[in-house]
């Protein structure tokens, strides 16, 4: 009866590891699909922001030139006030270097 039981027992354990290389199989495929959608999700996520940065920069661009365009314009139209202006700037930022 022994061999009997150990013959039994063996199967047991055969069929018991069986079934776990299978769960593990699963699991580790459920993880490599979930890292996939993780992956993809970031990737999505990364262009989303890439493209909100790049739309900033261009308006923030495009601001900077129409303030450069709106000042060179001033300095055409006034270059006597334009002038006392940059003197002035220069002035107080002279100062306030100075004391420091």
């Amino acid at each position: 009866m022994s061999r009997m039981n150990e013959g039994q027992s063996g199967q047991a354990a055969g069929s018991a590891t069986e079934q776990l290389k299978n769960t593990a199989s699963q699991v580790a495929g459920q993880v490599r699909e979930s890292v996939g959608q993780v992956r993809d999700a970031a990737r999505e996520q990364y262009e989303n922001i890439r493209e909100s940065a790049s739309e900033y920069y261009d308006q923030g661009r495009e601001k900077a030139q129409e303030w450069q365009h709106s000042i060179e314009q001033y300095v055409q139209e006034q270059p006597v006030k334009a002038l006392l202006i940059a003197a002035g700037v220069g002035v107080l930022l002279g100062v306030l270097w100075k004391k420091s």
